[in-house]
């Protein structure tokens, strides 16, 4: 067998298990540096297969790293698992329903991520045994991806600075190997304390923490016409002081990111923005006090890598498509708005989105591009890739037309065209991760491209030495008493 037959063939005598993991994390949804049930049902996953697992790594409560093997290369499979909240609903139907309002969902379809690169480590685990082969694999349980930076804090702590490269993968609409770059991110948090006072009776004596956070976000807002087209800023307002309008609210809370496309860029702009939360506390007499919740640097892709990467997904093809998922997919697919619809269709251009729209499941491979393109949102993949070479494909768990991070995607998340979509990402990594072992040259072409597109550059963490992740309560609830 070739290295396509055999890791298809490994991957899928393990399938069912594989299967059984994703839809047991769909159902736990929990949410970032939460994710407590999801861990343990990894970690115990890898110590069943043979590996030895490190806990709360880099301080973080659900992260940890699967080893497996020894000496070189090292490579790492990186795996997410956090849920989104409010993203609630019921598995397998073409309509909003949400099985708890106030609950969350897999709106970005991290339960099909982590396990899809847990069936990577696997299989890549077995070949090693099947073939003697050595080196070491390591599986990164990562928390915390949405606004949580977990990996960032991994790179931090320089849990990566060992490892020869990294693959990871996501879900989609397509199937591709992506050649991508992306927004650098810093999540700050600022808090204002003021004075409070009766609003009628005396409210020369009050000083509103809430006006200044309204200031605050105005002043940002007046900023926008004064940065980068690809910069991007966003905030929600998370403590208003109370709900009793005659009351001088003494204390409001506001939370931002803010995006460029570099780091220097995103810090000068995250600078300008804590001096529109200085005027805002001048302003209206009262204290100001921010700190940074995480952050992540912008993605560095890796040609060398890709390629590979990208004939392999091509050899593997996407699997057979029954009429029942393709129906199913263009229920989903009616399902979603008339801008969401145009939007995908100018995405990928006349010719596909006619087909796309007859049979709402990508079944095909995307051909592979060097031309660079760029993501506006943000991922903490990008701290990874500043460190050591890292690839990374998608692909087709969801129809077309699916918005990320919405009730569609969660609704997704346990079809059988969304498993098969996930083997296909698995399989992908394990076939470009065994060439890696095989082929030394390849590694060392990796990071003689990494070093070429940093330019002179060094990694610098944008999350402050003293910032560490937050801790949460926990159950000591074991797997099987839940079960």
């Amino acid at each position: 067998m070739n290295i396509t037959e055999e890791i298809s063939f490994l991957i899928e005598s393990k399938k069912d298990k594989i299967i059984q993991v994703s839809d047991k994390i769909w159902e736990f949804a929990e949410t970032r540096f939460e994710e407590f049930q999801s861990a343990e049902l990894l970690i115990q996953t890898l110590e069943q297969e043979g590996f030895t697992v490190d806990k709360e790594v880099a301080g973080l409560e659900t992260g940890f790293i699967g080893s497996f093997g020894q000496g070189k290369p090292i490579i790492a499979f990186l795996g997410e698992y956090d849920a989104l909240a409010g993203l609630s609903q019921v598995a397998g139907v073409d309509s909003f329903q949400p099985i708890n309002l106030r609950g969350s969902g897999h709106g970005c379809g991290h339960n099909l991520l982590g396990s899809g690169s847990l069936a990577a480590a696997i299989a890549i685990k077995d070949y090693m045994e099947d073939h003697q082969l050595p080196g070491t694999i390591r599986f990164y349980g990562c928390p915390a991806e949405e606004s949580g930076y977990g990996k960032t804090f991994m790179a931090k702590s320089g849990l990566f600075t060992d490892v020869d490269t990294a693959f990871s993968w996501h879900p989609s609409t397509m199937n591709a190997v992506t050649h991508t770059s992306s927004n650098a991110v810093i999540h700050g948090h600022f808090s204002f304390t003021g004075r409070s006072s009766h609003a009628a009776a005396s409210p020369h004596l009050g000083r509103s923490a809430l006006d200044a956070v309204e200031l605050m976000n105005i002043g940002v807002n007046y900023m926008r016409e004064h940065m980068i087209d690809e910069a991007r800023v966003h905030y929600a307002v998370t403590n208003t002081g109370g709900i009793a309008p005659n009351v001088v609210q003494p204390e409001a809370e506001v939370t931002y990111l803010i995006r460029a496309p570099h780091p220097t860029q995103v810090k000068e702009l995250f600078e300008r923005v804590i001096n529109i939360a200085k005027g805002a506390a001048l302003m209206s007499e009262t204290k100001m006090e921010y700190r940074i919740e995480g952050a992540c640097a912008n993605l560095i892709p890796n040609a060398t890598l890709e390629k590979v990467m990208h004939k392999h997904m091509d050899i593997l093809g996407f699997p057979e498509v029954t009429s029942e998922e393709v129906e199913f997919a263009r229920e989903i697919y009616q399902s979603t708005s008339q801008e969401d619809k145009i939007t995908a269709k100018k995405q990928v251009g006349k010719p596909l989105s006619a087909r796309l729209e007859a049979k709402p499941i990508a079944d095909f491979i995307l051909p592979y591009s060097e031309n660079l393109s760029f993501m506006a949102g943000s991922t903490d993949v990008a701290d990874v890739s500043w460190n050591i070479p890292t690839a990374q494909c998608v692909t087709s768990t969801w129809a077309f037309s699916t918005p990320f991070h919405t009730w569609q995607a969660v609704t997704q998340g346990k079809t059988t065209y969304a498993h098969k979509a996930m083997l296909l990402a698995a399989k992908t990594m394990a076939c470009t991760a065994v060439e890696v072992l095989l082929n030394p040259e390849l590694v060392v072409e990796a990071k003689k491209e990494l070093i070429e597109r940093l330019d002179g550059e060094t990694y610098q963490c944008l999350v402050p030495e003293e910032v560490n992740p937050p801790k949460r309560s926990k159950s000591k609830t074991s797997l099987q008493a839940m079960n």
